[in-house]
């Protein structure tokens, strides 16, 4: 047989430095969920290995690296704990929207370091009143992941204007408070805790349009990353860290539940065969609809055809992944439910992921259905 050599993707630093934070979480996720936050480690060997600078621009320092390797990366890293992929995946995808700053903004924000800790909140639940040369913005935002952490957040507000317009606004650390709220059943190591700010000056250099990243034109963009719109990847950033947990809940059933169903004269019992190979199979499947979307934004050619399948695709590898979860825990009896059990964390946790909005199969089925029948055929009234 030929000699499989890796692929460049395989060996991307993030890839393989990702193997390395999903021990480093793993070894502390009972903290986690205690803590209800990732703990600094966890969070300082995210940075080393290379997850927030994945999608900064190479002239600050970063690497403007693909889809494909953060997919593979950060569902390496959800194996060992889904809240640390979570936190993987939101501050590469964080990076990657600072891109659309104006040039002077993001040398503020990246000056010293690539590895800059961004925060997100992108539901425009603030109001931007407009002043010279920026505007004074105000605001509470929820659920926004890894903030205790964070150096920077990206905010987004309505405009005051006659005409409102949502916009992102980059607001550095000392500017703004968070608050303890993050009490959820599953991703309990997000720490997605509450951001707000009331009268903060935001420069126009730290701001940008929502339309900009929705449509996906970065000026001086300078790779595929920076050029693809928002709809064609957000999915990627949500469900890789649920392919993670399936792939961890694999692991967990192979060493807590199999045993008990396998025998040294005929190894596993059939029953317990369909279980394995079933799961199997949907993480598997889940991983090649990721893979196969990352390539398709990493082509930077996305048709809008293209942003509606990857939208499904998403949305659908988020179902097969839970789906196998699901099956596991569902065969591993009691000793699975108990609190220190990995996989009933993994299921808790698969759970509250695929929860997210962006991957609500329904909503992309339609997008997808009206790319391939765009206007509906006309009614027989006879």
């Amino acid at each position: 047989m030929p000699t499989q050599h890796p692929s460049r993707t395989e060996t991307a630093a993030v890839v393989v430095a990702a193997t390395e934070v999903a021990k480093i979480a793993a070894e502390r996720t009972q903290a986690a969920e205690r803590d209800r936050r990732l703990a600094p480690e966890v969070v300082r060997s995210m940075l080393d290995a290379g997850f927030a600078r994945h999608f900064v621009p190479r002239r600050h320092g970063g690497d403007a690296g693909t889809f494909e390797e953060i997919v593979r990366a950060v569902s390496v890293v959800g194996e060992g704990c889904t809240s640390a992929a979570w936190a993987a995946s939101l501050t590469a995808s964080l990076g990657r929207m600072a891109a659309y700053l104006p040039e002077t903004g993001q040398k503020r924000l990246w000056a010293d370091d690539p590895d800059t800790l961004i925060v997100g909140a992108l539901m425009p639940l603030g109001r931007a009143r407009r002043e010279e040369g920026g505007w004074r913005i105000s605001g509470t935002w929820p659920y926004v992941s890894v903030v205790d952490h964070s150096c920077w957040a990206l905010v987004c507000a309505m405009t005051t204007e006659r005409k409102p317009v949502a916009r992102f606004f980059a607001v550095p650390r000392a500017d703004y408070r968070t608050e303890a709220t993050w009490s959820s059943v599953g991703m309990r190591g997000t720490g997605s805790n509450t951001l707000s700010t009331d009268g903060t000056f935001v420069p126009d250099e730290l701001t940008f349009t929502r339309d900009a990243i929705v449509v996906g034109v970065a000026d001086g963009a300078e790779a595929p990353c920076h050029r693809v719109p928002l709809k064609a990847v957000n999915g990627l950033c949500f469900a890789a860290p649920v392919l993670g947990a399936a792939r961890g809940a694999l692991t967990a059933w192979r060493e807590e539940s199999a045993p008990r169903y396998t025998s040294a004269s005929s190894g596993l019992t059939t029953a317990a065969a369909v279980v394995l190979a079933r799961a199997a199979g949907e993480a598997d499947t889940a991983a090649l609809l990721l893979e196969s979307a990352a390539r398709t934004a990493d082509s930077g050619l996305v048709t809008e055809l293209d942003v509606a399948r990857n939208s499904r695709d998403c949305a659908l590898a988020a179902e097969l992944s839970t789906a196998a979860v699901d099956r596991l825990f569902a065969s591993a009896g009691t000793r699975a439910h108990q609190e220190t059990a990995p996989l009933q964390r993994h299921w808790r946790d698969a759970h509250t992921a695929a929860g997210h909005v962006v991957l609500g199969f329904e909503g992309a089925a339609e997008s997808y259905a009206r790319e391939l029948h765009p206007t509906a055929p006309p009614r027989d009234t006879e």
